[in-house]
């Protein structure tokens, strides 16, 4: 009886110490990966006056897998694949938009124009991440600039018509700030190899 119990005593102990050993390991890395979201986002809001830091640590802290990058060009991988779900995401808002009939004309011309840039920006986005990860940053860098035109020339065709306020604003502002961050990072890549 005395083995039994010292052995299911020994279990418990050991599930423990595992657990804190896992617990500690797990905070470490995400200290480290806060660290360096926190320190890449500082570099990009000081590069570029029109991307706000906590817009910037905020998205890439809710980004997929950011949790597991250990370095600048995990992340930079991160945030493309970031802007691209986001392209995806307000392209599919728009299709929503589009389905009001009572739409006024002007508008729903718009909003064609946006969805079309916006599949195309889709598209772009993805070769730019293949670009990226083939260490081509380059063409990356001309891809993720061509999105950033796309949401500018989309929120600018609303403004076309006075009165008209653009139904995409924040979206289209939301595309801007991502695509400035992977430049930021392109950028910072290219000039550093890789580190901070």
């Amino acid at each position: 009886m005395r083995q039994r119990s010292s052995s299911s005593l020994a279990i418990p102990l050991f599930l423990s110490f595992f657990l804190l050993i896992s617990t500690s390991t797990s905070h470490s890395l995400t200290s480290t990966n806060s660290s360096l979201i926190r320190k890449t986002c500082k570099k990009c809001a000081e590069s570029d006056p029109n991307l706000s830091y906590d817009f910037c640590v905020t998205s890439l802290q809710a980004a997929p897998n950011s949790h597991c990058a250990n370095d600048l060009r995990q992340l930079g991988k991160i945030s493309i694949k970031l802007l691209r779900r986001n392209l995806t995401n307000s392209r599919s808002y728009i299709k929503e938009l589009l389905k009001n009939k009572k739409m006024d004309p002007f508008v729903r011309s718009c909003l064609h124009d946006c969805f079309d840039l916006y599949s195309d920006a889709i598209l772009t986005a993805k070769h730019a991440i293949e670009d990226y990860k083939d260490k081509r940053y380059d063409d990356s860098n001309i891809g993720v600039s061509s999105i950033m035109d796309a949401a500018t020339t989309c929120e600018d065709g609303f403004k076309e018509k006075e009165g008209v306020v653009s139904p995409l604003t924040k979206r289209n502002n939301d595309i801007f700030q991502l695509s400035v961050i992977s430049l930021s990072i392109i950028n910072m890549i290219r000039l550093n190899h890789g580190s901070i």
